[in-house]
């Protein structure tokens, strides 16, 4: 069972507006057994519309299209659909209903050119829409099902949640297919599978691994297909674990985890608290730490030690250890985080001192250059990173191998 995904949209072809839509679709359809074969984006024109369903249907079972179906003059989905349809527009009342009772509980009045969104192609099946005035449409043609969603994102996934997924379900045999994301950090896509090729060449033919690398952190899909879901999955969790005798140190959690909310989760467990002293990263670890709610039960507060003034009159690093060893070092990271922890008065501490460019480097330290320090009552742990010229990517790597340091120092593998 093959899907193809169109959306609809001048704004998605300029930039304007980010295409969220079609990698949540394709997730939920992955879910159920769908595997997706193309996504297309289309401009708001009739005859660019007709010719993209015309192509998704020599390739896909299923087409699930999004977006133009507003009320304004640009939103021509509807217009296209009546001609590749054949058919004209017909009035649905409960569809109206729906958008009186939404123009109602906000104490305004239905206009005329909202009214029209009651009009649907007269041989579609109506998908009615409980929070929006954009109903959605399923059509049937040649063994073809094409289905058509608001662009809204609540609208579009309030309609895929509720009808579109079970109807797809209820209407054919799938196949099973199970994912188990494992994420890694500290290591290199290349390094990866370096160290896990043996274990990647004993998977079984229905296994597929791919490696998905971001700014510090590589995520491993395991994904498998077979007929039996509960014998899948336990296969799949097995194969998983196995992970561990091969990459353990550097697996950190999985599928959705994040570094921020695990190190909340155990300084919490713990009765811990924790601050920071940042440099490069101007308080982006701060920030990851405090997205988190409830993280004002263990996070104190920071120092954005951004200048070395700050550095030695605020966080008492010596003047002369800077000068010596300079303002990126490890004697300046240490005693960023000892004094951080001291004025705080926390059980934790983050420091960190590097270059994020894309200026500001030597021969002896070029741009990308950290060094971070994590501090507890009984130790503090070092690290110096190579980190590359992007300054966006320097600061994302920087807090997340601090956050995973951290997060090893809790559970006492550092």
């Amino acid at each position: 069972m093959l899907t193809e995904i169109i959306t609809i949209g001048d704004e998605l072809l300029i930039g304007q507006v980010v295409d969220t839509n079609s990698a949540w679709i394709a997730q939920r359809l992955n879910d159920i057994g769908i595997k997706v074969k193309q996504i297309s984006s289309v401009s708001d024109d009739v005859e660019h519309i007709l010719k993209a369903l015309d192509e998704a249907a020599m390739r896909a079972d299923i087409i699930l299209i999004t977006g133009g179906l507003g009320p304004t003059k640009d939103d021509i989905t509807k217009k296209a659909l009546c001609k590749y349809f054949n058919t004209g527009l017909k009035f649905d009342e409960p569809s109206f209903k729906i958008i009186e009772s939404i123009f109602q509980s906000r104490g305004r009045q239905v206009t005329p050119i909202n009214r029209l969104q009651a009009e649907v192609p007269e041989n579609c099946m109506v998908l009615h829409n409980l929070l929006g005035t954009a109903p959605g449409m399923w059509f049937e043609k040649d063994k073809k099902i094409y289905i058509s969603l608001p662009g809204v994102p609540t609208e579009m996934k309030g309609l895929m949640e509720k009808i579109v997924l079970p109807k797809i379900k209820e209407r054919f045999p799938l196949v099973p297919i199970v994912h188990k994301t494992i994420l890694t950090q500290g290591i290199g896509e290349s390094f990866l599978a370096n160290l896990i090729s043996d274990w990647e060449d004993s998977l079984p033919s229905n296994f597929k691994l791919a490696y998905l690398p971001a700014a510090g952190m590589v995520r491993l899909r395991l994904t498998a297909i077979g007929d039996n879901e509960k014998k899948l999955r336990n296969e799949v969790e097995e194969k998983a674990r196995e992970l561990n005798n091969y990459i353990g140190e550097y697996i950190y959690g999985f599928e959705n985890d994040k570094l921020e909310v695990l190190i909340g989760r155990l300084l919490r467990e713990q009765k811990k608290t924790i601050c920071t002293a940042e440099s490069c990263t101007g308080g982006f670890i701060a920030h990851k730490i405090t997205s988190v709610p409830g993280s004002s039960e263990y996070y104190i507060g920071t120092m954005v030690a951004y200048s070395n003034e700050i550095k030695i009159h605020e966080l008492n690093v010596d003047i002369d250890t800077i000068e010596n060893q300079g303002a990126v070092s490890e004697d300046v990271v240490l005693a960023m985080a000892a004094n951080a922890k001291k004025k705080f008065k926390t059980d934790y501490s983050i420091a960190c001192s590097g270059i994020a460019g894309p200026d500001g480097g030597t021969d002896t330290k070029p741009v990308g250059t950290v060094w971070i320090a994590v501090s507890s009552n009984n130790k503090t742990i070092t690290r110096k990173l190579q980190l590359g010229n992007n300054r966006d990517r320097v600061i994302l790597e920087t807090a997340q191998h601090a956050l995973n340091i951290l997060r090893k120092m809790l559970i006492g593998e550092l």
